[in-house]
């Protein structure tokens, strides 16, 4: 990249990170010392303003820049993250945000806890919501370090690694001093900038192709090598049954793992009402919506105007694949329109990642401090759940940085992918057996939650994600005995049966009364927080 590139990137990754720093100060001078405020903002956030910061906390690196880059390489294959990330949205709405609301008060497992015994299950599901956290935390720093590196020298090792360690120390300033208020401030600036970007440039393409989607449809097929396969199922998860295997267990982990995701649960915690936090799920699928019809376009404009081999030749992953086509369609390398709308993409992407981070952030912390420190510390004083959970903002940001450099060279869209197959295999059978089931117990909730969460990670680190293939994290090593990327096909149906599997061989019985009062909870909002 130029320095004309460089500058004026630099100076509005400036103006945003200044912009942000300045809601966190201004939001820390306000009350912070209650967990009330800080984990959900005093619950004063409107469904409009929710359902922006819900589209700011979904529409995240992987959306951004991953899925355009796997479209750009992969061509239909590739829209299947796109398909699954919106189609999950209906789950989220139809059967967890309004009972969700009524049910808990900061975390995941509030909801559980309501009918079950508190420390056991506090314990499983805070450590099942951290893990998730810091899978979905990896993927938004590789997204940071492939951009950056982009724009301060190609494929910059020291760049890339730089940026990782930039990014957590920023999450971590806003999480430490602004707690959920700032948060969901940055997170709607960010949506703001994201869908205005992204509808620029998706303007900028069709016109390139005066309109003719067909046309554009065409051209990447023909600049990608692969002809009409370019356009039909199966160029990455056809051919043998391996692929198509890998193929069902993504859907299954797209669409199913965003109602697990902790720090999308937590947002609904942010509204007075459940009806509100209905309304919240309704604005931010139509925002969410627009959005990844647009990154279609995007990632077949990619493969169309810069093409695939240059888009792999700048990032093996694709995750370059939308600042190059900015480059382009703004008139080229050398051209003031293109260094203007170079810039302005990866000041947005950036954007993008930092408010990601600091959500997903925000929702670990509070899942160590509400869940695990309050279930395992021991008798005497005390400290602030917030302090703690301040605490726990650091030490989260340090493991993401270090995981976040050992996976910089994977698409971050796929990362993704394996944290929602963690969620969806932990947290959502524990959730909705809860909600649903009448005869569920304190056992058959901890089964549930680690009969998902082992088998998931034990089943990623036996995968060609981590050895055995020359694309995985260690290619010089062979302990591969998995034979799918993604867990999701495996592990979902284990955690619904473990759940199952441990109620029905307890020896506790169900607490009917509990589970009435939470069912009359969850439907009428009676007695809600």
């Amino acid at each position: 990249m130029t320095e004309d590139h460089q500058t004026l990137a630099l100076l509005l990754f400036s103006v945003f990170v200044a912009v942000t720093l300045g809601i966190t100060t201004w939001v820390s001078r306000r009350r912070q010392g209650s967990a009330e405020e800080f984990y959900a903002g005093g619950r004063l956030f409107s469904p409009m303003e929710n359902g922006f910061a819900i589209a700011g906390d979904y529409m995240s690196a992987a959306s951004f820049l991953g899925i355009s880059g796997l479209i750009a390489l992969f061509g239909y294959d590739g829209m299947l993250y796109s398909v699954g990330f919106l189609v999950a949205w209906l789950v989220v709405l139809f059967l967890v945000a309004e009972l969700v609301r009524n049910c808990g008060r900061f975390t995941l497992a509030d909801v559980v806890a309501a009918r079950m015994r508190e420390r056991p299950v506090r314990i499983a599901a805070g450590t099942s919501s951290v893990t998730v956290s810091v899978l979905y935390l990896v993927a938004q720093m590789v997204g940071a370090g492939s951009l950056v590196a982009l724009l301060l020298g190609g494929r910059s090792e020291a760049a890339q690694a730089w940026t990782v360690v930039g990014v957590g120390a920023l999450m971590v300033v806003y999480v430490s001093m602004g707690g959920m208020r700032a948060t969901t401030w940055i997170q709607i600036v960010k949506a703001v900038l994201l869908l205005g970007g992204t509808i620029a440039l998706t303007v900028l393409v069709l016109l390139r192709f005066h309109g003719d989607f067909n046309r554009l449809l065409l051209t990447a097929a023909e600049r990608s090598g692969h002809g009409e396969a370019f356009l039909a199922p199966g160029l990455a998860y056809g051919g043998d049954w391996t692929s198509r295997f890998d193929f069902v267990s993504l859907g299954l982990a797209l669409v199913l793992g965003t109602a697990g995701l902790p720090h999308i649960l937590s947002r609904f915690y942010t509204v007075p009402t459940a009806r509100a936090a209905r309304r919240s799920v309704v604005w931010s699928i139509g925002l969410i919506g627009g959005f990844y019809l647009m990154t279609i376009v995007l990632g077949f404009g990619a493969a169309a105007v810069v093409g695939p081999e240059a888009v792999r030749g700048s990032n093996a992953a694709g995750n370059t694949a939308v600042p190059l086509l900015a480059l382009d369609l703004g008139g080229g390398a050398d051209s003031t329109g293109g260094t203007v709308l170079f810039a302005v993409v990866a000041a947005v992407a950036f954007a993008t990642i930092l408010a990601v981070v600091a959500g997903i952030t925000l929702a670990s912390s509070a899942s160590v401090a509400h869940d695990l420190y309050a279930s395992l510390r021991r008798r005497g004083k005390p400290h602030s759940e917030v302090t703690v959970a301040r605490v726990a903002a650091v030490g989260i940001g340090v493991l993401a940085i270090a995981l976040g450099l050992l996976a910089r060279d994977l698409n971050v869209a796929f990362l993704v992918g394996l944290a929602f197959a963690v969620a969806a295999s932990a947290n959502l059978p524990v959730l909705l057996y809860s909600l649903f089931w009448r005869g569920f117990t304190t056992s058959g909730a901890v089964w549930a939650v680690y009969g998902g969460l082992v088998p998931a990670v034990v089943l990623v680190l036996l995968s060609p994600v981590v050895s055995g293939s020359p694309d995985s994290l260690f290619p010089d090593v062979d302990f591969q005995l998995f034979p799918l990327q993604n867990p999701g096909l495996v592990s979902i149906p284990l955690g619904f049966l473990a759940g199952w599997l441990g109620t029905v061989t307890s020896a506790e019985a169900p607490d009917e009364a509990k589970h009435a009062e939470s069912e009359v909870r969850s439907l009428t909002g009676a007695g809600a927080v």
